[in-house]
């Protein structure tokens, strides 16, 4: 089986790990970054294709992702994996759609809680300790998923019409267009910044700053890693630097 994933902060790459961890003894995983992610899901018939949810939508990268690679999903049994800070609706179920419609059987969709990787804004802050017990909660979540799963009974979360409106009425309406597009958000103080090259070196958009004109696609990787605490996207200030290592 093979594990396929977008991850800005961590969250995501460590849960679809310990879900393969409890499924398969033996299992790769690839990021839509890398290269080989396109040959490792046109050699597998099953994947895991894990993501973050952003407004209850797919992140710009994972949405050109499935669509740029349309060929690929034909015949594949695919298990979504999403990671939210709270809430999503249907977060599998937006990518279950795109898959269906290039001939993929979506077989079962997980939704997972983990700490908000959005700090520059107050709203979702919690606390070490809380989150911590966020992380606990998800991975004995993820343990019960994995045992159904081997049981070929993989579970449904934001698959049926009822998460979709959910979905739909609970953000996306709302939100609409955060995700559409990429954005031009990232903003540098340049009183801070000293130039270290931290954000060029970790953007998946392979930008050579983190004021990336208008392809960011808003994972927060270079906000959480910026030694200088000098990068901001939505907010006016870094109220708080995330990285699921902290936590382990």
């Amino acid at each position: 089986m093979t594990g396929i994933y977008f991850s800005g902060t961590g969250n995501t790459k460590f849960c679809l790990s310990q879900f393969l961890n409890k499924i398969c003894n033996n299992y790769l995983m690839y990021s839509i970054e890398n290269k080989s992610s396109v040959s490792a899901i046109s050699e597998d018939k099953d994947i895991l294709f894990a993501y973050p949810i952003y407004y209850s939508n797919l992140p710009r990268i994972v949405c050109d992702f499935i669509e740029q690679n349309h060929t690929l999903w034909n015949g594949k049994n695919i298990y979504i994996i999403t990671t939210m800070g709270l809430f999503s609706g249907d977060g599998a179920g937006v990518s279950a759609r795109r898959f269906k419609k290039y001939g993929a059987n979506v077989i079962g969709g997980l939704h997972l809680r983990m700490p908000d990787c959005i700090g520059d804004v107050k709203t979702l802050k919690k606390t070490f300790e809380e989150n911590r017990k966020i992380i606990q909660l998800t991975c004995s979540k993820i343990d019960h998923a994995a045992t159904l799963f081997l049981n070929n009974k993989p579970t449904q979360e934001g698959l049926n019409i009822f998460y979709h409106l959910a979905g739909l009425f609970g953000q996306r309406l709302y939100f609409r267009g955060k995700t559409k597009d990429y954005t031009q958000n990232p903003k540098i103080d340049s009183k801070k910044c000293i130039g270290c090259g931290v954000c060029e070196k970790l953007c998946p958009m392979k930008n050579n700053k983190a004021a990336s004109g208008s392809s960011c696609t808003m994972c927060y990787r270079c906000f959480s890693n910026c030694p200088q605490k000098a990068i901001t996207l939505i907010g006016k200030e870094v109220i708080e630097q995330h990285r699921i290592e902290q936590y382990l």
